[in-house]
């Protein structure tokens, strides 16, 4: 007999009774090869239940780079293309896009009933997240958002804790980054004045795809397009998305009420600030009142008086109860302890409540779920459309200067119009959903 840890635990061969087999692979098309795509990629390659059927990248570059997993895979510059011409060839589709065409691409595949696993955050707008989550629900396919760390087993067991009440009542939530900035992407700047040729190797249309035409500028792509309105969501969607992931789906706070800007850098009209503080705040379950996060970003800290006067890391997050505080350290929400350290010392973890990922692999887990599984956890409609919509209407405040009254039922920011495009992109002519 199979005990309960063990069935938590195990891979697809207990959850699908046998059914995967070398005949049985799963025909995955990859949308984006490089950055995160890349690393998607990697992790895909090494399961033998995948088979790398086709691959699409607006960059020659990054196309060639991907083939290299499987050379005898079908290449395309547009995923249009590529559905149109293989849909029966392909099973699910994994999209590592800039955050602007996350939807576009994911939609159109969910909507031929194909699986879908789509990076962080799920979406440029709010209505997109809504969307994603809708289709998915409505198509029955299975869905995974890239938040890596979620699959690590010290995630899971954070929410667990958490969830026991041995905060007491949760008085208020920290969440910071150490993005952006030099080292990771410009934010905080002006549209540069020259432009400059497109490379060879870059079909720049494609790669603009929903977004508003302009020049191409070596300063977008690659990679640091994600402190662009335009194109991204900013260190708040990029890494709130992860820092505040396991805390919110512990606590389980439903949309926010309300968001607002503390303090900033300087407003900018094409890029997020260099650094910014906001107050973002929830109604509290089963109380009166609401419970504020607290973010920061671009360097900015939390006081390490919230932790006992202990170093504070670069990325992480903080649970203060009226018992005592969580300290999650980093990004990925597996490395937490409790504090007061001496109150809490040997304090056991929870037994496991939650499944686990197979071998700690969000890809393992993702394929498994294709694969007549259990929905994996960051599915797009419980979990990822919920925490990006979070994090976007934090990025209203961001992207207006005004203090954002979030009307989740109406999908409005009340008294901000300021905010509509951004919650309902417009998109560029020729493009829709």
């Amino acid at each position: 007999m199979i005990t309960r840890r063990e069935w938590l635990a195990a891979g697809p061969a207990i959850w699908l009774g046998g059914r995967l087999s070398p005949s049985e692979r799963l025909n995955v098309a990859a949308i984006g090869c490089s950055g995160r795509g890349a690393e998607n990629l990697k992790g895909l390659a090494a399961l033998p239940d995948v088979n790398l059927v086709a691959f699409c990248d607006v960059d020659a570059h990054a196309l060639a780079r991907g083939l290299k997993l499987n050379p005898g895979a079908k290449s395309f510059r547009d995923w249009r293309k590529m559905f149109d011409a293989i849909p029966g060839e392909i099973d699910a589709v994994v999209v590592s896009t800039p955050d602007h065409m996350h939807a576009p691409v994911s939609l159109a595949a969910l909507r031929l009933g194909k699986h879908v696993y789509c990076e962080k955050p799920l979406t440029w707008s709010i209505e997109e997240a809504r969307l994603m989550a809708e289709t998915a629900r409505g198509k029955k396919v299975a869905t995974q958002m890239g938040t890596q760390g979620m699959a690590l087993d010290g995630a899971r067991a954070g929410i667990e804790t958490i969830r026991t009440g041995v905060l007491g009542e949760i008085r208020e939530l920290h969440v910071w980054t150490d993005r952006a900035g030099k080292r990771w992407w410009p934010q905080g700047i002006d549209r540069p004045e020259e432009t400059h040729p497109v490379p060879d190797h870059l079909d720049w249309d494609l790669w603009l795809g929903v977004a508003p035409e302009r020049p191409y500028h070596k300063i977008y792509h690659p990679f640091r397009w994600r402190g662009w309105k335009d194109f991204g969501t900013g260190a708040v969607g990029d890494m709130g998305i992860h820092n505040a992931a396991m805390v919110l789906a512990a606590l389980r706070l439903g949309p926010p009420r309300s968001a607002e800007i503390l303090e900033t850098s300087g407003l900018k009209e094409e890029t997020f600030p260099a650094w910014s503080r906001l107050r973002v705040e929830f109604a509290a379950p089963g109380r009166g009142g609401t419970i504020p996060l607290f973010w920061y970003d671009g360097g900015q800290k939390p006081s390490p008086d919230l932790i006992g006067g202990q170093n504070v890391a670069e990325n992480g997050a903080i649970v203060v109860g009226s018992k005592g505080t969580l300290y999650s350290i980093e990004w990925t929400g597996a490395n937490w302890k409790l504090l007061p350290e001496e109150k809490f010392a040997g304090h056991p973890r929870p037994e496991p409540t939650l499944p686990r990922a197979p071998g700690e692999d969000p890809y393992r887990e993702w394929v498994r779920a294709c694969t007549g599984g259990p929905p994996a956890f960051c599915n797009f409609p419980d979990f990822a459309s919920p925490l990006t919509e979070t994090m976007l209407v934090a990025n209203l405040a961001l992207r207006t200067g005004e203090k954002i009254s979030w009307d989740a039922a109406a999908l409005k920011a009340r008294g901000c119009p300021a905010a509509d495009p951004a919650i309902r992109r417009a998109y560029r002519k020729g493009w829709s959903l």
